[in-house]
């Protein structure tokens, strides 16, 4: 009697398997989700708040990730930063808004009124501010007293993955800084124009 029985049971469970199985296996697959974009990770010191200069508006490095930014740290009174800057303009007039600028004034001396000055006197139209003392003190952490050294003209990269890096001492012109930033994403023709 178990022989008869074991013939009817295996049969039915092997068809009731089928039958879930393949209901199972035609239900409609549900759209997946595109991939996210990565998170971009930035150093700590990038979400420390800072004053624009000329607009007197609060921002964040972290503000302008997604792109490459470059931040040099300078003094007003340091002529190799103002050589530095100048090489800024001319980098943004070959690649708009393709890349973001900070001026970070880093002397203990020097306070945001000097730097608004230094921004009027000499016509320069991307973001300047004055580091607290934590946004310093983090940055020579990280860099060392190289960082804060003005005349070497110290200028950190932060790629659009955010990877951050200090560049080699001196003044880079504007190919050597493109050089260090690789490629860019394309930029229309009117981010060209910018200066």
């Amino acid at each position: 009697m178990k022989k008869k029985t074991w013939k009817i049971i295996a049969p039915l469970t092997l068809g009731i398997g089928l039958v879930l199985g393949g209901l199972f296996a035609f239900q409609p697959v549900a759209q997946t989700e595109t991939a996210a974009e990565p998170e971009i990770v930035l150093p700590d010191w990038a979400a420390i708040e800072l004053v624009d200069a000329a607009s007197g508006d609060v921002f964040r490095i972290s503000d302008l990730a997604g792109k490459p930014i470059l931040i040099e740290s300078f003094a007003v009174w340091c002529s190799n930063c103002l050589r530095q800057q100048r090489e800024m303009v001319r980098l943004i007039e070959l690649t708009g808004d393709a890349i973001a600028h900070v001026s970070l004034n880093t002397d203990p001396n020097e306070d945001l009124d000097k730097v608004r000055e230094h921004v009027e006197r000499h016509g320069f139209d991307w973001f300047y501010a004055v580091a607290p003392i934590e946004m310093t003190q983090a940055l020579i952490d990280e860099y060392g007293l190289t960082v804060v050294n003005a005349p070497r003209v110290p200028v950190i990269l932060i790629e659009a993955d955010g990877t951050a890096r200090l560049l080699p001492n001196g003044v880079k012109t504007a190919e050597e800084l493109l050089e260090e930033i690789g490629e860019l994403p394309e930029a229309s023709e009117d981010e060209g124009d910018a200066a």
